[in-house]
């Protein structure tokens, strides 16, 4: 049998410029970096996954490979090959109606989503700029599951003092994982708020409680 390994490259490819156009069009006066966010909410490997399940392509799915693997995304990927079989079979017109009607209308709530932060790293930076204060992450340790993946251990640190760490099968991942984790912390723990305030004060010579735009998160990045 002939795997989906082409056609998944293509569905990978007009899904990307379908749900760009459907973005473009629905949300007509907001800038590109609005877009390029929610388009990436969409179609991550992760939303893909959960789509495909949805639908039930699960069931309909012949493979050798191990399906609990970690980072297996056979089900995401089983999607995109029957986008581009759409896209083959009826053209671009057809295959943006169904993502339209069958994809998003069903499965995306799109309202819900773009106000959904994924890039927890880029927040977190965002928000230590804005208060002069630096945030340095460090790989703690590389190891291997046991199914022989490569693992990644990442800390992160605020002038110093330990926020959060972070494990993930790529140093991105664990990067945004131990960013996540700094970001509930610095929301949630007042001791840590309280140090950052003193930690300001002593390198700005002013009496500083403030901590502009605390750094937002969700418990819950899916949808």
């Amino acid at each position: 049998m002939e795997d989906n390994e082409r056609l998944e490259f293509l569905g990978d490819a007009v899904l990307d410029a379908i749900v760009a156009d459907l973005v473009y069009k629905k949300f007509p006066n907001r800038k590109e970096g609005f877009m390029t966010n929610t388009r990436s909410k969409i179609v991550q490997r992760e939303s893909l996954n959960r789509i495909a399940l949805k639908m039930g392509l699960d069931r309909m799915i012949v493979s050798s490979g191990k399906v609990c693997s970690h980072n297996n995304y056979m089900y995401g990927n089983a999607f995109e090959a029957l986008i581009g079989a759409i896209y083959l079979d009826r053209g671009y017109e057809k295959c943006c109606e169904y993502v339209q009607e069958q994809i998003i209308e069903k499965y995306v709530p799109l309202e819900k989503i773009i106000h959904r932060e994924m890039n927890f790293k880029s927040n977190l930076i965002e928000w230590s700029q804005k208060n002069k204060l630096e945030v340095i992450f460090d790989l703690i340790e590389t190891f291997t599951d046991k199914e022989g993946s490569p693992v990644f251990q990442t800390s992160v640190s605020l002038m110093g003092t330990s926020l959060g760490i972070g494990i993930g099968y790529t140093k991105k991942e664990s990067q945004q994982a131990a960013s996540k984790a700094a970001i509930q912390r610095i929301r949630k723990d007042k001791d840590i708020r309280n140090l950052i305030s003193d930690l300001k004060t002593r390198l700005y010579g002013k009496n500083d409680s403030s901590l502009h735009d605390l750094p937002e998160t969700d418990e819950e990045t899916s949808f």
